[in-house]
């Protein structure tokens, strides 16, 4: 399967665009700020339901708009038109995003997620070592979102109970709600929206899990094949249900277990007014010979070992589905030395179907594989929708009026000449 089509409406700074792909290496170059990224982030949130740049979708709609609308085309390797498929989502601010395949019945976002597999390389992806446990989760819920059927169902259930559950701590903690009122109990309710957060949040677990457990049969020989060094790497899985991780004896209930753990935290959790335990706060760590990566890791060293990590999905994703997946490479290569460029550049040509992203194409190793075909001018794209803004408005408007759009065409022109003069 190979992206053929995207068409993105209001999505980012995109008002309108239509692009068209090769099957194979498509390389989208042009100045900072051009809408590069934004792109193949489209690809991504199709792909995996969120992106690695936020924590929600609500920044993808272009500003004064209440949507914004991802419509993909794939197609087959044998380039059958008859098995063309075009998935689209729109993503509101208000309400539930919806989607549809083939223009057909209006579905949930979760039924169109992970039909179509992608993994990004980003400069960001060193902040899986670095950086904050949100980073972590993201990656492993993306994971989840492309390796196990309805994943997706159980993280939204799950992250609905725990912001009901937290509404009701909160509401506890203000006394909004510390006594009973028409027959109203607060605190049994409370009871059983944390029976409900239990078992989901078991569910949940029991996932992330999986998917650690699925990374690291691979990722120990990659980070070995890549650093060419006698370190053992692995990775760790640290749930926040750390009851589940207890061996199992015949009188052992993780489930009660973690229930008796909420009867202790009770006092702390109306004061606080917040879920102080829960997958919410889980995370995994990368560990070299047992040690945390992230205490002792270079900035090289933790290139290599988040590479590894991006590339353990992507091959477990190959053995899971008997298909490659779709490679975004966004920016990667403005970050490596001329080796290690020709290194990605020897594992983008392997692949079959990969997007790359750069602000220059020096950036990029010369390599006869690369068509003309194979490369995108994004400023000619901004360009052509900015010469359609202008006819509309040519047609649309009075004299006032276009006088007063074209100063602001022009001003968008030149700003995009002066960005690729320099």
């Amino acid at each position: 399967m190979y992206v053929s089509r995207l068409v993105l409406d209001h999505f980012r700074s995109w008002s309108s665009c239509v692009l068209d792909f090769s099957p194979k290496i498509n390389v989208l170059f042009g100045s900072n700020g051009l809408g590069k990224t934004n792109i193949v982030e489209a690809i991504e949130v199709i792909s995996t339901g969120t992106s690695h740049r936020i924590s929600s979708l609500m920044p993808l709609i272009e500003c004064n708009n209440s949507c914004a609308t991802i419509r993909l085309n794939t197609k087959n390797f044998d380039n059958n038109d008859l098995d063309e498929t075009t998935y689209e989502l729109t993503i509101n601010s208000k309400g539930a995003n919806r989607a549809r395949i083939n223009s057909g019945k209006s579905l949930y976002m979760k039924d169109i997620i992970g039909l179509v597999k992608s993994i990004s390389f980003t400069p960001r992806d060193q902040n899986l070592i670095f950086s904050d446990p949100n980073i972590r989760r993201t990656f492993i819920d993306q994971a989840g979102a492309l390796l196990i059927p309805n994943y997706l169902q159980v993280l939204q259930e799950y992250n609905h109970i725990a912001k009901q559950r937290a509404y009701l701590l909160k509401s506890l903690s203000n006394n909004n709600l510390a006594s009973s009122t028409n027959g109203y109990n607060p605190i049994s309710d409370l009871e059983i929206w944390t029976g409900k957060f239990i078992e989901s949040g078991i569910i949940l677990t029991k996932n992330r899990k999986k998917i650690i457990n699925l990374l690291n049969e691979i990722f120990p020989k990659i980070v070995d094949k890549l650093s060419r060094s006698s370190n053992f790497a692995s990775i760790q899985y640290n749930p926040s249900f750390e009851e589940l991780e207890v061996e199992s004896k015949e009188d052992y209930f993780p489930q009660t277990a973690i229930s008796e753990h909420f009867q202790r935290i009770y006092a702390g959790e109306v004061a606080r007014g917040y879920n102080l335990i829960g997958p919410h706060r889980d995370d995994f760590t990368i560990l070299i010979n047992n040690h945390p990566a992230k205490e002792f890791a270079s900035n090289g060293e933790a290139w290599t070992l988040a590479l590894a990590l991006k590339m353990a999905l992507f091959k477990t994703l190959e053995e899971k589905n008997n298909q490659k997946p779709i490679v975004i490479l966004d920016d990667v290569f403005s970050q490596l030395d001329e080796s290690r460029r020709k290194q990605i550049l020897e594992f983008a040509k392997e692949q079959e179907q990969v997007f790359i992203t750069v602000a220059s194409l020096s950036d990029i190793p010369k390599d006869d594989n690369l068509s003309e075909e194979s490369f995108i001018d994004i400023s000619k794209i901004v360009e052509k929708n900015n010469n359609q803004d202008e006819n509309f408005f040519n047609n649309n408007l009075d004299s006032n009026h276009k006088d007063l759009l074209k100063d602001i065409i022009n001003n968008r022109k030149n700003n995009i000449e002066n960005n690729s003069n320099s």
